[in-house]
Order: C-alpha cells, then sequence, then structure tokens
C-alpha cells in the first residue's frame, strides 16, 4: 500500500494532467491524433511526452487534447497546435523526441517548426 504522502502526490500528479486537459477558448490546444492509426504509429507517447513537457516547463495556457481521425494515416502520429487568432498548424511523424522543440519553439517562442510541418512532409514525398 503506498503511503499518504506518495497518495498525495499522485493526486497532485493526476491534477495537473487534468488541469492541461481543461479547455478555454483563450488557451492554445494541442491535439494529438488518436485514432486507431495514429495510436499504432505512436501518438499514446507523444501526448504523454506533451504533458511531461508542458509540466515539466510549468506552462499556462495550453491545453492538450486528444481526437480522432484527421485523415492523412501515413502521416501518423500527428499533432495539430491552435493558437487564437492564427493560422493552424499541423505536425507529421512526430516522436516523442520532437516534443520539447515542438514546446520550445512553436507553444512558448510562437515560431512553427516547420521542418516537422505536413508542408515540409509533403515536399519531401514530391
Amino acid at each position: 500500500m503506498k503511503s499518504l504522502e506518495e497518495l498525495k502526490a499522485i493526486r497532485e500528479q493526476m491534477k495537473k494532467q487534468l488541469d492541461l486537459r481543461d479547455q478555454t477558448d483563450n488557451n492554445i490546444r494541442v491535439a494529438v491524433g488518436m485514432a486507431t492509426c495514429g495510436i499504432a504509429a505512436g501518438a499514446k507517447p507523444v501526448l504523454a511526452a506533451f504533458l511531461q513537457e508542458i509540466d515539466k516547463r510549468d506552462l499556462r495556457g495550453i491545453t492538450v487534447t486528444q481526437t480522432g481521425c484527421i485523415g492523412v494515416c501515413r502521416l501518423e502520429p500527428i499533432v495539430e497546435v491552435y493558437v487564437p487568432g492564427q493560422e493552424k498548424v499541423t505536425y507529421v511523424k512526430v516522436t516523442p523526441e520532437m516534443v520539447p522543440t515542438i514546446v520550445a519553439d512553436h507553444l512558448v517562442n510562437r515560431q512553427v517548426v516547420t521542418r516537422f510541418t505536413i508542408g515540409a512532409a509533403e515536399q519531401e514525398e514530391k
């Protein structure tokens, strides 16, 4: 059995993760494609990496959510970032190792990581 202190620590950690999933209109929203194809391609560790990185940096005003099929299975895992007042950015073939760069550059410094976007992937395919 866990000690009371361990249970309180687990509760606080889970509460932080729930707060990251609480949506408001002014929040930046990070949506991870979690349909069958996304999960098979590794979306669960990507979602966990976003939650961990945002928590580690103690960032506020960012909501992390799951979404269904985004429609481009060959490019999974897919993450869409919605910044209020800006155009949606779609990151493709996302790995947990890419997440710190996306968080630092896009979510914190508002600089899209173009080399990870769907546009860059489509240029490579040509």
